[in-house]
């Protein structure tokens, strides 16, 4: 009886020597669906994070030239076709399927952040005071529509950035 268990202990440690060696390419095929399941994911929603901020970054940079060049004068600072080459020029990857809009406002110098006027005779009424006087400013609205190269489920099929720069003009 004795013979017959060592023999079957025999057996079954065969058995789990096999199973064992079996198993050696398990780990590889457990990899590659861990990686097609999460890795490709991850991998696709990282670059499509990075086209956004591409385009975020294009939209931010084209609205600040806009405002450059608007703010170097009040004639520049009325010149929105110049305003819109400025801030498109800066954004070539965009095209002309970035919109511009700019607008000048005036606001007294004590209270920049208060009211805004649309005419200088206006702001020049308002600000009173010894040290109070109309300054005048350009704003530079930039946006675009930014559609992704793929779609991707769980993310938007477009996103609409955008960008506000104000800049005082120079007299």
């Amino acid at each position: 009886m004795s013979d017959l268990r060592q023999h079957w202990r025999m057996g079954l440690r065969r058995l789990l020597q096999r199973a064992r060696m079996d198993q050696s390419g398990s780990a590889l095929v457990e990899l590659a669906l861990s990686l097609s399941l999460i890795g490709i994911p991850l991998f696709l929603g990282t670059i499509y994070t990075g086209v956004l901020l591409f385009f975020s970054i294009e939209v931010s940079n084209a609205a600040h030239a806009g405002a450059l060049y608007g703010m170097q004068s009040s004639t520049y600072a009325s010149d929105p076709a110049g305003i819109t080459t400025a801030a498109q020029t800066e954004a070539p990857d965009l095209g002309t399927n970035l919109s511009v809009a700019a607008t000048s406002f005036y606001a007294c110098s004590v209270a920049i952040d208060g009211t805004q006027y649309t005419t200088q005779p206006a702001a020049t009424a308002a600000c009173t005071g010894g040290a109070n006087h109309p300054l005048q400013f350009v704003q530079v609205t930039a946006s675009y529509m930014a559609t992704p190269f793929a779609r991707i489920p769980g993310m938007q099929r477009s996103v609409n950035l955008s960008s506000v720069s104000v800049m005082e003009v120079e007299e």
